[in-house]
């Protein structure tokens, strides 16, 4: 299956895309923060990041979901900064820290080609809700001198319809995280308003794009969504309330990671309700409601 770009490519729509999102720039209201910022000036809201984006390495990455990874690698880009604050982020010093190499359109697109060159099976885009202009201004040149796998958008869920209509087409696979189902968690932890309404419509808009996940012969994504859940201390997450909504809202053929790595990263090792691991109780529970929804295409990252 071709990317999607290609198409975009081929008929010059590609090109209007990357003129679109520059001027989406000049106001931002990309991610649900809507910070209002003239980027293109190089003013700077909540992500800290203005006209140009940031990298924090490029290299094939042998740890995401089979689908994803396959046999040579995932193509991973780790942009810079991000639009949450999770005080338990184990990349903190790329997303809070700010961590990396500034980057034009020409330095990212030589980073994808790289890949590219490399075997990557994709290019997998790691935190870029704040970065989608910038990624198509890179993309399109890439596209030009070439590049023709699969694009993965690799996000915290906390997503902007306006970015996701710019994406469209663009994107082949999202692979969103579900942090949270209410307010007073997402805001505490994350310093995210309505992040559970905000991600509910991001989602949605994810698979009325692109669907449930589709595979090649060789077991390699081409097309689709899955989701990942992280579960967290104390039931915090609302697992099952993300798995019913993902049953019932989208479909029980969308393959879900269910994670159990979280560990007490950055400020969490002094907050009295992050600063454990789950037990392994916290995450039979969670695994049970996966199946009680009937979720079961996906994988599960047992203790």
């Amino acid at each position: 299956m071709k990317p999607s770009y290609r198409n975009l490519l081929a008929s010059g729509e590609l090109a209007k895309r990357v003129e679109y999102a520059r001027e989406a720039l000049k106001d931002c209201t990309l991610c649900p923060r809507n910070c209002r910022v003239n980027r293109l000036e190089d003013e700077k809201g909540f992500c800290r990041t203005g006209r140009t984006a940031k990298v924090a390495s490029h290299n094939l990455h042998q740890g995401e979901e089979p689908p994803i990874t396959g046999s040579r690698g995932s193509g991973t880009i780790f942009f810079s900064n991000c639009n949450l604050r999770c005080i338990f982020c184990q990349n903190y010093p790329i997303s809070q820290l700010g961590h990396g190499e500034t980057v034009d359109d020409e330095r990212l697109a030589q980073m994808m080609l790289n890949l590219q060159k490399r075997g990557a099976h994709n290019i997998n885009l790691v935190t870029a809700s704040h970065v989608v202009p910038q990624f198509i201004g890179g993309l399109k040149l890439a596209a030009e001198e070439g590049l023709n796998i699969p694009i993965v958008y690799n996000s915290s869920g906390y997503d902007g319809l306006e970015a996701l209509e710019l994406l469209k087409d663009i994107v082949d696979i999202y692979m969103p995280d579900l942090k949270y189902v209410t307010d007073e968690p997402a805001e505490r932890y994350s310093q995210a308003t309505k992040y559970w309404d905000a991600s509910r419509k991001a989602v949605k808009e994810m698979y009325e794009q692109v669907g449930p996940l589709q595979m090649d012969e060789e077991g390699i994504g081409v097309r689709g969504l899955l989701i990942r859940h992280l579960v967290l201390p104390g039931g915090l997450a609302g697992s099952e309330r993300v798995f019913e909504f993902i049953a019932t809202q989208l479909s029980p053929d969308v393959p879900v990671n269910l994670m159990s790595q979280y560990f007490p990263a950055d400020k969490a090792v002094d907050d009295p309700l992050l600063c454990r691991r789950i037990t392994k109780q916290e995450f039979a529970e969670a695994e049970e409601a996966l199946h009680k929804w009937k979720l079961d295409n996906g994988w599960i990252q047992r203790m």
